[in-house]
């Protein structure tokens, strides 16, 4: 079986700017039916084991490390009105739904991910985002990450293309060179190529020679941190609880 985890809140966002550009107005609920236009599609070409991971606040524990972090503030209102229902939607479609409150969506999907890579049963997993600090969950050629921005699917090898580093080293490469989109900024003077550069030659941060990151290691390693993503969530304790249940896709 293939399993398809989907970021809710990425699609929400996709979705309700995809509109905007094409009308003068936001109709109501327009991003939801998007979303679930795009779950149909995905269903009729023969998905069979899905998982939607959202927001249902935007704030989580790394909130409480790094003052900086993204929060809710700035999500125009006509987009943050269409969160929660777009999760009584999906539910009501038959789709397995995990609306994140302490941890963030990001951290359901790598958990979901390294729940259904367990199973023998589970041939591929693809992860529906093209979040950055996502990278860190692929694995070879089974589980993946499929961009719709690009339209590329990203296995370990891509991830190296991509970043210069190869998956498990992401939350390095992050605190590294940071992250706007998740309100950390990465340690001054080092961008994408010299992160690349330094992990190559050292490993993770914690094995950096002293005198490269000097002062800011501490920052580095706070950085990294939140760019890791938690794998232990309890989501499901059988991938066979991701299968739609719901009735024929219209």
């Amino acid at each position: 079986m293939i399993v398809h985890l989907i970021d809710g809140t990425y699609e929400l966002f996709r979705h309700f700017y995809g509109i905007r550009r094409g009308k003068t107005g936001d109709p109501p609920l327009g991003a939801v039916k998007g979303v679930l236009g795009t779950i149909n599609h995905m269903i009729k070409g023969g998905a069979t084991h899905i998982g939607v991971a959202t927001d249902h606040v935007i704030e989580s524990f790394r909130n409480r490390l790094w003052p900086g972090y993204k929060t809710g503030e700035g999500i125009e209102p006509a987009l943050w009105a269409q969160f929660h229902p777009l999760e009584e939607a999906l539910k009501e479609m038959g789709v397995v739904v995990w609306a994140m409150v302490e941890l963030e969506a990001d951290d359901a999907l790598a958990s979901a991910a390294y729940l259904a890579a367990a199973d023998p049963r589970v041939e591929k997993v693809c992860i529906w985002t093209p979040d950055k600090d996502l990278a860190q969950s692929v694995v070879g050629d089974r589980v993946v990450q499929m961009d719709r921005r690009s339209g590329q699917m990203r296995t370990a090898d891509g991830v190296l293309a991509k970043f210069g580093v190869m998956p498990v080293r992401i939350p390095d490469y992050l605190a590294l060179v940071g992250d706007s989109a998740d309100g950390y900024p990465g340690i001054p003077g080092i961008g994408a190529k010299t992160a690349a550069r330094l992990i190559q030659r050292h490993g993770p941060i914690e094995h950096f020679p002293p005198d490269i990151l000097g002062e800011n290691l501490e920052a580095a390693l706070l950085f990294k941190q939140l760019a890791t993503l938690r794998t232990d969530a309890p989501l499901f304790t059988d991938v066979d609880q991701l299968r739609w249940v719901g009735g024929s896709p219209a």
